[in-house]
């Protein structure tokens, strides 16, 4: 039957599939997707999904005959409401219930689509369909984004990053929202992307590093945001995005760099508790991962001793000129080289180079700056630092890197009184990247990149 006047459906309420189970022997509304569609000449079988599960439905045309037209109507992904019974049969694979429609609606029929979204196994009689290259599913993501695979996907981030802010909160710590549009050019001053801002310039920013620490020079001790975060970064790489969602914190009263990096530490180890206790299970069977708890504490190594272990045991040299900060390649050996020695996934590197380190990163009486990356499975996911809260000598740092001016209304933060405090950021999408085994296209809701603006 077509769509039914209002008021005149038999069940108001739309029940999710994942409590269909509790309507059995009663009459229960499900809408969803339509994942697979059989059509029989006596019978024709139906597999409805929502976010929460999928479901069987079952139509019988000769007691029916009332739902062959909507029932033509099919194809698949096509969006259905179905009311009918909830019958237990032990013969249905899915779950051993289904559902036998009464009413059917087809909301929305759907053109046969441009992209293939799984691997189709060969047979006898059809040759194996490869799945869509990662570019043309992107220019479909919405359609992409059905899969189980995908929306597991982001049920897992959704998990992880509220188990992030759970322990932060548990901490006291208050989570804020800085301005995206500011005045001057974040941090480094490169790598921003140029707005016009009512006829004057302004920039997206590159992280909320300076609101961050304005929250400390209010007296607010310990902040943290969720927010996107902007870098104008021609790369192509598996790992980087002009946009992406950063996970941002900072403290104060801290007594060194490392009370940031037990903090952090404490963070992920608890929310990839969470994860691995809620869908653990789930993300071996869908991704072929196994979610590992880290340890505490954690690796901890200077990123100098790091080159001498990698050079006696890998053979890799840096270039000269490389060896104050850290490369690609030692970012991907120190990955074998923690596993090896202390079967551990993360490790954290300190004593980078002056040169290499952001201005406000706090020095020791040696120049060296007083902080770390942070290494998961071989990849950088976390800068973190200590900050240079006395006005004097970051005034000075930021004049050696030519950004005084630049940065003249940040240094005001620190004129009227500001505690020590520390902070770091990282990325959730490069966190979920990782978790997953992914590629960095595949771990957002939706890429950016210098040649990707759409959809």
């Amino acid at each position: 039957m077509g769509q039914a006047a209002p008021g005149k459906e038999t069940i108001v309420e739309r029940t999710l599939i994942r409590d269909i189970r509790t309507k059995a022997g009663e009459v229960a509304k499900v809408q969803g997707f339509v994942e697979n569609f059989r059509d029989g000449k006596s019978m024709a079988f139906i597999v409805v999904k929502d976010i929460t599960g999928k479901l069987q439905i079952t139509v019988e045309k000769e007691k029916c005959p009332e739902l062959l037209d909507e029932l033509a109507k099919i194809t698949p992904d096509s969006v259905i409401t179905v009311i009918g019974p909830v019958c237990e049969n032990e013969y249905v694979k899915m779950g051993g219930i289904e559902l036998l429609p009464t009413e059917l609606i087809v909301e929305s029929v759907a053109d046969a689509l441009p992209i293939v979204r799984k691997d189709i196994p060969a047979t006898k009689k059809k040759q194996a369909v490869e799945r869509s290259a990662i570019d043309q599913r992107l220019n479909y993501r919405w359609i992409d984004l059905r899969t189980d695979e995908n929306q597991l996907l982001f049920k897992v981030q959704s998990c992880l990053i509220n188990a992030m802010r759970q322990c932060l909160l548990n901490k006291d710590f208050i989570e804020i929202h800085t301005p995206k549009l500011i005045g001057a050019a974040s941090e480094s001053g490169a790598d921003v992307f140029e707005v016009e801002y009512f006829g004057r310039k302004a920039y997206l920013a590159q992280s909320p590093q300076f609101y961050k620490q304005m929250a400390m020079a209010s007296g607010f001790e310990r902040i943290f945001e969720v927010a996107p975060v902007f870098r104008a970064e021609k790369s192509f790489t598996s790992k980087h995005t002009t946009e992406f969602t950063g996970f941002d914190l900072e403290m104060s009263y801290i007594d060194s760099y490392r009370d940031v990096m037990q903090t952090e530490a404490e963070i992920l180890t608890y929310a990839l508790g969470v994860v691995k206790e809620k869908f653990g299970e789930q993300i071996k069977e869908a991704f072929g991962i196994e979610v590992i708890v880290p340890t505490m504490p954690f690796p901890v190594i200077k990123l100098d001793d790091l080159y001498n272990e990698l050079e006696k045991e890998y053979g890799y040299i840096p270039a000269p000129e490389e060896r104050g900060d850290l490369t690609t390649e030692a970012e991907k050996l120190s990955f074998d080289w923690v596993m090896k020695h202390y079967n551990h996934e993360f490790l954290f590197i300190t004593d980078y180079s002056a040169e290499k380190r952001a201005f406000y990163h706090m020095r020791d009486d040696n120049g060296i700056p007083q902080g770390y990356d942070l290494i998961w499975r071989g990849v950088e996911i976390t800068t973190g630092a200590q900050r240079e809260h006395r006005y004097d000598r970051l005034k000075k740092q930021a004049d050696e890197k030519g950004l005084g001016e630049d940065v003249k209304f940040y240094l005001e933060f620190f004129k009227y009184g500001c505690p020590p405090h520390g902070g770091f950021g990282l990325g959730v999408d490069r966190l979920t990247m990782l978790l997953l085994g992914l590629n960095i296209k595949e771990a957002m809701f939706l890429f950016r990149s210098p040649d990707r603006l759409n959809p």
